[in-house]
């Protein structure tokens, strides 16, 4: 077993220090975990996130650049020695930033071996490790995913692969995946078709792809039922990257899909707010249409550059952003079981440990604000009322019966020739935008 030596010597345990100057950075300034707002904990809210992946496996390195971060955790003999100094910094890491969570591939928790049996092998031990460092802090997996997108195997996809024997292969390391995910008490497990999509529609049959991935969606299903793990499903939409065009483009075309091979009832969606901008919609888009439609779980809570069109994966720091995010999280009562998870990367020019903690505590806070903000734009109820003044025609005579679904096309016809031509009404938009900011 590898040693566990502090990787983080210096940092101690993130305290909460309201007053602190704008110099202080390793501390939280405005998330109090266990401040009650709305009759819940600040954390429970908010149930923050680390990613694996991006904290504790990225090297910095991008299509135009070579390795920037070089962690202590990665230096090792073998790689399976690397792995476990990297599981125990991560723990040490989620117990001094204060987390109760945190998400991994199976691929980052662990090597991939030269065979299946190999791979699973190392993926035992290596949870086993972490169900030991689970026990001991009581850190918990938020969720679990597979990495179908990496290995060339997947370079025409993994469930829509042309090839039937690539697509074996993805549910049988998806099976071990949800096994894993069982032993560690996941309590969500989350889907991202990197490479479910096509680069050119010369060489695709959409139908069949779309087709062979329902089926792949309901084989898990069943598995999921047949071993007994207690979890939430969920598909995390993106438009493109790497794929020319993903078949979960956004939360509607997830939506659309998931309805019609009926498989709604078994899933939700994770979105990654980065991805919704990439698909040409605004920051919170995507989590407000999953929401009205029941259909949000889970926030990757990131986001990007506007002026670059690529997924940069950043640490959200925007306070408008993170209001309009938790003022829908509010109003649907909760994330729960899914949460606020960081698939967010510090820039490759962050080299330093400590920037991985001001990365973290940064973005924490900046949840902190935009749910305190959230809290009053709802107690207050200015812009609620303002909303639903705007509505109020549906709320009696024929637009009572239109909201109840009762109304018929010849009732409309009676109408508009009882009451003419109707009065333009102002949007009134530079009044909404107004009131809002006066929250932030």
């Amino acid at each position: 077993m590898a040693t566990e030596t502090e990787l983080f010597a210096g940092i101690p345990k993130i305290p909460y220090v309201p007053d602190a100057g704008a110099r202080d950075v390793l501390c939280f300034k405005h998330y109090s975990a266990e401040e009650v707002l709305l009759g819940r904990k600040m954390e429970d809210w908010l149930r923050f996130s680390v990613c694996y992946w991006h904290s504790f496996c990225g090297t910095g390195a991008d299509p135009f650049g070579f390795q920037t971060l070089h962690r202590p955790w990665n230096e090792g003999a073998t790689p399976m020695e690397c792995a476990k100094k990297r599981l125990h910094a991560a723990f040490e890491f989620f117990t001094k930033l204060g987390v109760k969570y945190y998400t991994f591939h199976d691929r980052d928790m662990s090597p991939e071996g030269s065979t299946l049996e190999e791979s699973n092998r190392n993926l035992d031990e290596m949870t086993d490790l972490a169900l030991q460092l689970q026990i001991r802090t009581g850190v918990k997996v938020l969720w679990v995913t597979c990495n179908l997108f990496a290995h060339s195997r997947y370079m025409n996809g993994a469930a829509t692969n042309p090839d039937c024997h690539v697509l074996a292969f993805a549910g049988a390391q998806v099976k071990k995946g949800l096994d894993v995910a069982k032993k560690l008490g996941a309590e969500n497990f989350v889907f991202w078709g990197g490479r479910e999509g096509f680069y050119s529609i010369h060489n695709t049959d959409v139908a069949a792809e779309l087709k062979h991935m329902a089926n792949f969606f309901k084989m898990v299903v069943k598995y999921k039922e047949k071993i007994g793990l207690k979890c939430q499903f969920l598909i995390e939409p993106k438009p493109k990257e790497p794929c020319k065009h993903q078949y979960d483009y956004d939360a509607m075309s997830v939506i659309g899909f998931l309805k019609h091979y009926e498989l709604d009832s078994h899933f939700k969606l994770n979105i990654e707010p980065n991805h919704t901008t990439l698909a040409g919609h605004s920051y919170e888009h995507d989590v407000v249409m999953a929401s009205v439609f029941g259909m949000l779980g889970s926030v990757d809570s990131n986001t990007g550059s506007p002026d670059l069109g690529w997924d940069t994966d950043q640490f959200p720091m925007d306070i408008r952003n993170t209001t309009m995010i938790m003022k829908t999280v509010i109003e649907q009562g909760g994330l729960q079981p899914g949460g606020l998870n960081f698939d967010a990367k510090v820039r490759r020019e962050s080299t330093d440990l400590e920037d991985l903690f001001i990365a973290h505590i940064g973005a924490m806070d900046a949840f902190a604000r935009g749910l305190r903000n959230a809290v009053r734009i709802i107690e207050e109820g200015v812009v609620t009322s303002m909303v639903k003044e705007r509505y109020m025609s549906f709320s009696h005579g024929i637009g009572q019966k239109v909201e109840d679904g009762s109304a018929s096309l010849e009732e409309l016809e009676d109408f508009v020739k009882q009451n003419g031509e109707p009065k333009v009404t102002s949007g009134k938009q530079e009044k909404y935008e107004t009131v809002f900011n006066h929250y932030l």
